[in-house]
């Protein structure tokens, strides 16, 4: 879960000492990655990252070191982003819509009704394609993806009364993540897009400075949501895909084994995250409802047509056929 907005930049001094910071490693170890995550432990994509700090120790014999920050300990993850760019031994867990600033097709991955579930965007997310947003993103950026199959899950709106077509969230407020791919599915749908960081929406739900929000299942659960809202309608608008994200100049200093195992060990990771998560999320929903929150079916079609202008809007209309198709390849 990547939820947050921004509103500053890091300064020079800020960068600096950040990257001093993190240029040392664990005694006995040669290479130390620092993984920052808005996930709380009980996530279950936070078993993948668990999972990924015991597979890198055992495949690099002891030579690289995984420590993993949930619940954001190392700050906003665009901070943790800039201390990547600038060298640092950091990596996060993040969405295409914080990657759009420096590759714009990144941005698709949150478009709208893309692909549904797993295993359609992995298709995408593990293609030839994308591997060439992956090298254009480490010459333009200096961020390297490590994988980007870490599913979290479909997103749904979360209302303080029900909603059946995009009609019913005429002024409401909902907070969203402030990249445009975000903010456009919002305002699409009909509500009124609010930027908060996700450690604020709870207090902002409770305060009603906000009306609603969405979220996948497992998000909505770890941060107690179902306390401050009373429905959850199923439109699955987004299909929530994200990647484990580092600094280029720190991969590329890594001995060429070493970059080799933490790519395929990172793509191993984000399967057992996310068909994890995948396996939650009918437990997840169950206890929803039995905390008291009514979970609403409804039918997509109105949210989909309304929803189509996104791609367009943002420069993605032809991306968008080519991906669906990738994604519903048998």
């Amino acid at each position: 879960m990547l939820d947050f907005a921004w509103t500053g930049k890091m300064t020079t001094a800020t960068l600096a000492a950040g990257v001093a910071l993190w240029g040392t490693t664990a005694p006995g170890q040669d290479f130390t990655l620092n993984i920052n995550t808005a996930l709380s432990t009980s996530d279950p994509l936070y078993a993948g990252l668990e999972a990924l700090q015991e597979n890198i120790a055992q495949a690099s014999g002891g030579r690289m070191e995984i420590v993993l920050y949930p619940n954001s300990q190392l700050g906003p993850d665009e901070d943790v982003l800039e201390q990547a760019r600038a060298g640092a031994p950091v990596a996060v867990v993040v969405d295409g819509g914080r990657l759009a600033v420096w590759q714009p097709e990144f941005g698709v991955l949150g478009a709208p009704y893309l692909a549904s579930g797993y295993d359609g965007i992995r298709k995408v997310v593990t293609s030839d394609m994308f591997e060439g947003w992956v090298q254009a993103l480490a010459d333009n950026a200096d961020l390297q993806v490590l994988s980007f199959n870490w599913w979290q899950g479909e997103r749904h709106m979360l209302t303080q009364r029900p909603i059946a077509t995009p009609a019913d969230l005429a002024g409401i407020r909902v907070r969203t993540p402030g990249a445009p791919v975000w903010t456009g599915t919002v305002t699409a749908m009909g509500a009124t897009p609010t930027p908060l960081p996700w450690g604020e929406v709870y207090s902002a739900l409770s305060a009603n400075v906000i009306d609603g929000a969405e979220a996948q299942f497992p998000a909505i659960l770890g941060a107690n949501l179902h306390e401050v809202v009373s429905h959850i309608t199923k439109t699955s608008h987004i299909n929530l895909i994200t990647g484990l994200v580092t600094s280029g100049p720190w991969f590329a200093s890594l001995p060429e084994d070493l970059q080799a195992i933490l790519r395929e060990e990172s793509l191993r990771a984000g399967d057992i995250a996310s068909y994890g998560t995948r396996d939650s999320l009918e437990e997840i929903e169950a206890a929803l409802v039995a905390a008291g929150v009514s979970v609403d079916e409804v039918d997509l079609t109105p949210f989909q047509d309304a929803t189509a202008v996104v791609y367009d809007n943002l420069g993605y209309g032809e991306l968008r056929d080519v991906l669906r198709d990738m994604a519903a390849a048998d």
